[in-house]
């Protein structure tokens, strides 16, 4: 006769408790572990082991992910972007579908604004992108998503911008260059700043109208 187990079985039909970590919130807390010492220590400074002790996870779970350092600051470098585009489309999602002055507007202030918090990171992961680099595609994404927001515009007759990629590029570029000046100026509220950047942008779409 076997003897009975001194732990309590599941009651039939429960779904089994996971042993380990999903996949997914393992590899967000590796990269999670990975951003925060990079902030603290710089890239170069910081080991794979330090992540991974970091992380709380074994030196073979890096490796199942990422063959270098390199890789996984690459990965970083899309994380970012994922996470920038979200936080903007958030943004833009809380207007009306057609307040399209509204959503420009909401656009550029989450851009600012997530710029300004996020910009230790943003100058990690684009170490190396420089203005020869003419296929970035972190810009792209981003610039095609302000492209979505003027050419529906101009279809709704919100605005003239009969060269609508030309008018895209010059307020993406606008926009990030403006906000590299209120950060190294240390601006402690950058919502004046994302509003007058606003309306120059608008002002800008409403020539000719």
């Amino acid at each position: 006769m076997k003897a009975r187990s001194s732990q309590a079985e599941p009651p039939a039909g429960a779904p089994a408790r996971p042993r380990t970590k999903p996949a997914e919130i393992r590899l967000e807390e590796l990269m999670a572990a990975a951003e925060k010492l990079f902030l603290d220590k710089g890239v170069e400074a910081t080991t794979i082991n330090e992540i991974v002790e970091e992380a709380q996870v074994a030196k073979g779970t890096f490796y199942h992910y990422f063959s270098s350092k390199n890789e996984m600051l690459e990965a970083l470098g899309k994380r970012y972007t994922a996470q920038f585009l979200a936080s903007l489309q958030k943004a833009v999602d809380a207007c009306a579908e057609d307040d399209w002055a509204g959503r420009l507007r909401a656009w550029i202030q989450a851009n600012v604004e997530t710029y300004v918090k996020t910009y230790r990171t943003h100058d990690i992961v684009y170490v190396n992108h420089h203005h020869h680099d003419r296929s970035n595609q972190a810009k792209s994404a981003i610039l095609d998503q302000l492209l979505g927001i003027i050419e529906g515009g101009r279809a709704a007759g919100a605005w003239p911008a009969e060269q609508p990629r030309v008018v895209a590029l010059l307020i993406y570029s606008g926009i990030h260059g403006a906000t590299d000046d209120i950060i190294a100026a240390r601006a402690k509220d950058s919502s004046p700043f994302a509003r007058s950047l606003s309306d120059a942008c608008l002002r800008m779409l409403s020539a000719g109208k």
